[in-house]
Order: structure tokens, then sequence, then C-alpha cells
């Protein structure tokens, strides 16, 4: 998914919309990143999720990173976040496990919005990228209901991978209300945030 050789289509697409990205911020510069607020607890099955596949959740304090966003860094988000929305077929927890939550890699090709963003998380971290600047996030739809994406943490601003949207987006530009996400010192520390902006969100959750 991560290999250079793509069309030309894609590769216009993504310059086109990595110069958005990097024009984003001179617009809305105090918006390019989450105000972080205190310690919080964890979403249900995070925890069971770690004890259950603790390789996947590389515990201990470490430095935080941003990525350099380039134009190639750029493609690789949307090809990511486009695969795996695009082969992962949705299905509820209680439909795929008979229970109400439970976090894990859709290995079987099925999941829900938490599965989707391990999978988009784990290929990125294999494929080279800091595991510090990609963060679990959880953020309220415009139902008020629970939804989890990825967010990356770049130099020219913080951006969403989502099952709901093919595109990466600028965390301003999702509609949602960002609640708490990990730590980027320390994946078992999770903590709150402040949006403070309108929650008008897009899409509903799946």
């Amino acid at each position: 998914m991560l290999n250079r050789g793509q069309g030309v289509g894609l590769a216009v697409v993504g310059a086109v919309l990595w110069g958005i990205a990097t024009s984003a911020g001179a617009a809305e510069a105090e918006k390019l990143y989450a105000n972080l607020g205190e310690s919080t607890r964890a979403p249900i099955g995070w925890v069971e999720f770690c004890n259950d596949a603790p390789k996947e959740c590389h515990r201990g304090a470490t430095q935080p990173r941003d990525i350099v966003l380039t134009p190639d860094a750029w493609r690789d988000l949307l090809k990511v976040n486009r695969w795996v929305n695009k082969t992962v077929k949705p299905m509820t927890d209680k439909d795929h496990w008979g229970v109400v939550e439970k976090w894990s890699l859709p290995t079987d090709g099925h999941g829900d919005c938490e599965d989707y963003v391990l999978l988009k998380r784990k290929m990125l971290i294999d494929a080279g990228w800091p595991r510090e600047a990609l963060l679990v996030t959880v953020v309220r739809d415009k139902q008020g209901d629970g939804h989890a994406v990825l967010t990356v943490k770049t130099d020219k601003g913080e951006f969403i991978l989502d099952n709901q949207n093919e595109n990466v987006l600028a965390w301003t530009k999702t509609g949602y209300r960002f609640m708490k996400r990990q730590s980027q010192s320390d994946p078992d520390i999770w903590v709150a945030l402040d949006d403070n902006h309108p929650a008008v969100a897009t899409a509903s959750s799946r």
C-alpha cells in the first residue's frame, strides 16, 4: 500500500490536497493543534486490547515526535486511509463478537471504527512512522455518539484518518467534537481535549 509507484491521478490528488493542508495553517494558525487538558480515563476496550495484543501498544514513556508532512508522507496517509476504508467491511462489535465493545485488529476483514483506526496505525508504524505521532482519538459525531479516529501529528498541524471519509482532513474540518486521545509521550496515558469549535459533523458513526 505504501509503494511510491502510484498512478498520476493519485499523485495529482495527493499534491493538491497536500497544498490545501499546508495552506490551512496560515488561515487558522491557532487551530493547527488541539488544546490538551488533564489526563483522563482510557476508552472502554483499550486496556483489554493492550492485554490481548501487548506488542501493538508499545508501552513505556517516550519523547513526543511529529511527522514532517512532505508530499510523499501526505500521499502515504491518503493511501493507507483509503485502502483500509475500502478493504475492511463495517460490522458492529455486537454482530462481530457478541459484546457491546471490543477493540481488535480487523484480521478477518470486519470491524467497527476503532478497528479501522488500529489497522491504520499498525500499517503506518510498520512502515516506519513514529508511534508518538499516531494517536488513537475519541470524538463525538453529530448524533452525540462516540466515534474513533486516528490523529496524525505533523509539523503542519493535526490531521485525521477516518473510516467515514476517504480524504485526510485537518482536525478542525471534520466537524467532530474532540474528547480524548493518547498522549504523545506515553500511549497508556489518555488526555482530554478542548477543541473550542462547533461540532457540525459531516458523517455519522458506523
